[in-house]
Parts: structure tokens; sequence; C-alpha cells
């Protein structure tokens, strides 16, 4: 059977090629159905890629390592004040919470400053950050126009866009425009969409040419993301401990990793930290708490984060589903047209062929060979439709995606996929023409005008 596989797949295109419109017009349904599943794939698998990336930048998988530590206020609960201004965060504690703790998508070191920016004879009083590239990503930016730098030591910068219309006016693109900031000049990459915080009003520089310009060595933050929301809390702990080991702030008879920041139990934080490891989710939730209060709520923190996570998942599966649902709907309502198309042109080839299977029965070929010519066939016929239906779904999702401004992504599975369900569609829907050519009687097909 294998053997002449090769030449009934020659037989069949050659049969398929007999008449070109007919056959375009039987695979219609099977490209129109692989096209809009794969159209929905795309969008759909964009979209949640979209959503998650949106849920990320709320901020609940955040995580912020400050300079200094200004707790007060906690004596009468037990937490130790604060060290105050400390120049002790460092590029190299960076380096080792990426290396030493699990569970980091991203990392940013950052210095800080508030001073003049000029350009074209504007100068505004604004604040300055110096960001590693991955900033960008950490706060799922959409920077439009421009793109993100990609050093951390050029001379390229981010711009809000309140900024932009303080300095350069509404309505202006300042890309490729110079703006100096304390005697170094930087050109602009991009503009980021500032949904975040105090994003609008901001100039984001590298943070290295920053550092240079100040003349310092230390960070005054470091901003890190977590790859999971409900893990923030467990990396903001393992921070601590990992700093108060380099900043050698164990003491002899303090040897817990955990930091002094919310109470002195047992001994636990009797160094105080000279720094401050706070979640996004923590600090919204304390914000304008005195430290008493802020300590409460902390205490249940951890609980929130697995909340959160939960709520989040639950979500995205809730929408995954529906899309599913929408998709098997659409799927195998156009793959079964298709496949009743299939059916339908078999028949009618059999008819008009069946001279042709009677000849080939009288000269030695077996009921078995005829239903196989017919089946791969079938098969063909289906197979090439989908393949049809692949290029218009990839430019359709493209299309559509560009149109709306959403990502689009189709993994080589799911194109897979399609193909395996459309030749699937023509063995299901080819077996009954094929088995019933067959069945025909050579002396009776021969017969046949």
């Amino acid at each position: 059977m294998f053997t002449m596989m090769p030449i009934n797949l020659k037989m069949a295109l050659r049969s398929l090629n007999r008449n070109r419109m007919r056959t375009l017009l039987t695979m219609l349904g099977i490209i129109i159905g692989v096209a809009a599943v794969l159209t929905m794939v795309a969008l759909g698998t964009g979209a949640r890629a979209s959503v998650e990336g949106e849920v990320t930048s709320a901020g609940t998988n955040i995580i912020f390592v400050r300079s200094g530590n200004y707790t007060r206020g906690g004596d009468s609960v037990g937490i130790v004040s604060g060290a105050g201004a400390a120049t002790t965060l460092i590029p190299e504690d960076g380096e080792a919470i990426v290396s030493g703790i699990a569970g980091i998508q991203a990392i940013s070191p950052s210095n800080s400053v508030r001073t003049f920016v000029a350009s074209n004879g504007t100068r505004v009083f604004a604040r300055i950050q110096g960001i590693a590239p991955e900033f960008a990503d950490i706060y799922s930016w959409n920077i439009a126009p421009g793109n993100m730098f990609t050093a951390s030591n050029s001379q390229q910068a981010i711009i809000g866009p309140d900024l932009v219309s303080q300095i350069f006016g509404e309505g202006v693109n300042p890309v490729g425009q110079t703006i100096e900031v304390r005697n170094v000049s930087y050109t602009i990459a991009g503009v980021t969409d500032g949904q975040a915080e105090d994003h609008s009003e901001a100039l984001f520089v590298p943070w290295q040419t920053l550092q240079d310009s100040l003349g310092v060595e230390h960070l005054d933050s470091i901003t890190v993301a977590a790859e999971r929301a409900g893990e923030s809390s467990r990396i903001a702990e393992e921070i601590k401990g990992l700093l108060r080991q380099r900043h050698g702030l164990i003491s002899a008879d303090n040897d817990n990793t955990q930091s002094g920041y919310l109470a002195r139990q047992g001994g636990v934080g009797a160094v105080p930290d000279d720094f401050t490891v706070e979640t996004q989710a923590a600090e919204a939730l304390t914000k304008g708490l005195y430290t008493p209060a802020a300590a409460f709520a902390l205490a249940n923190l951890p609980k929130l984060d697995e909340v959160t996570l939960e709520e989040m998942a639950d979500t995205l599966d809730r929408a995954s589903n529906t899309m599913t649902a929408l998709l098997a709907s659409i799927a195998g309502a156009s793959l079964i047209v298709g496949g009743i198309g299939i059916m339908n042109i078999m028949l009618v080839s059999i008819t008009e062929r069946t001279r042709e299977i009677g000849l080939r029965m009288a000269t030695g070929a077996r009921s078995g060979d005829v239903a196989i010519q017919f089946l791969i066939e079938a098969i063909t016929l289906s197979v090439i439709g989908g393949l049809i239906g692949l290029g218009l779904g990839l430019f359709s999702a493209e299309l559509v995606g560009w149109s709306l401004g959403w990502p689009t992504s189709v993994s080589l599975a799911s194109m897979g996929l399609a193909i395996g369900i459309a030749a699937l569609v023509g063995l299901i829907f080819g077996s009954y023409p094929a088995r019933r050519a067959s069945l025909l009687d050579p002396i009776e097909a021969l017969r046949t005008e």
C-alpha cells in the first residue's frame, strides 16, 4: 500500500487540477475554517499575553529596594527605628539579588535627582531618573513614538508625555531632539505612555550615565519584578536577608535572616536596616498609615498576595475557557461545512469517473486500492485547503492585530494542529465516498458511458 502512495498522490493532484474552480470552491469551507481558527488563536493568545502584561504592570509583582531606612514611630510595638539616610546600596547588590534569589523576572538599578532640564531655550524643573533598559519591561511600557534605549551607559533618554508638553509643546514629536541635564546632552529615543505613578512628568536616562554626571557610585534604589505576583512577599523577605548579610547587619546575637524592619521579636532586628524593601502592594496598602497600623496591615500581606494571584489566575482561566469555546464553535461549524463539501464533490467525482474505476479493477486493481486512491484524494484536497487557510489566517491575524493595536501570536504547535485537523476532516468525510467507489461492480462500471 505504501509503495503506491506516491502514485496515488500524483493521481490525486492530477484529478484536482482538472477542474481548478470546482476544487477551489470545494476547499473554501476548509480554508475559511482554518483561517478563522488561526486568526482567533492569534488574537486570543496575544490578548491573553496583553492582559497578563497589564495585570503585571499594575504593580502586584514589583518590589522596591531603597537606600536608607526612615522607619519611625514603632517603638511602642517593638519596631526598630530606621537608620536614616545611607549610601550603602550599590550595583553589586543588584547583581547579588539576581544571582542569589529565584523567581526574578527583571531588575533595574536606579538613581534619581530633581533638577532643571533644558531644550531649545526652554528650562523646566523635573525629576530625572536613571534606569536600566529592563525598567520598561518591569512596568510594561508602551513606547510610542520611538523605542527604548538598549544600553545603561548611553546618552539617550525616554520622556513622559506631560514633560513633552511642558518643554516642546502640545502635539510635538520629540524623538531625535536633544535635551540637556547637568551639562550632559541626551537624545530623546522615545516617549513612554506614562500610565504608572509619575512617569508622565519624568525624564528617564541610563543609570550609569546619570551616576557619572552626579559623581556617585551608590544607588538610590533597585526595582525588582517577580515572575509571579504571588511570589512578591517571599522575594522581598529573601532580599532583606541577603542585603543584611551583604551590608554586615547580622550581629552576633542576631543570625536570623529576617530584617528588623517589622518587629523586634526574640532579638530579631537588633541592628536596624540601612535599606528599605517593600512590595508595591504593601506600599499601596500602607500609604498614609502610622507605623503600628502599617505593621499590622503588612503582617497579612502574604495572604493578600495569594488572593491576588488566585484572582488573576481565575480571571485569565475564565477568559481562556470562553475563547476556547468560541474557537470550538467556529471551527466545528466551518470544518463540518468544509467536510460536507469534500464528501459531495468526491461523490460527484466517483460518478464522473465510474468507467475509469471499472477499468482499473478490470486490469487488476483491488477494492482496497480504489478506496485508498479516493481517500488520498480527499485528504489531499483537505490539506491543500488547510495550507491556504493557514497562510490566510496568519495574514488576517496580522492585519486585524495591526488595525486594533493588539499583539498577535501563533505557535508552531497551533499551526501543526490546524493542518492535522484539516487532514482529519478529509479522512473522515472522504471515507464514505472511498468505500462507495471500492464497492462498484467493475462490469457495471465498464458499461457506464
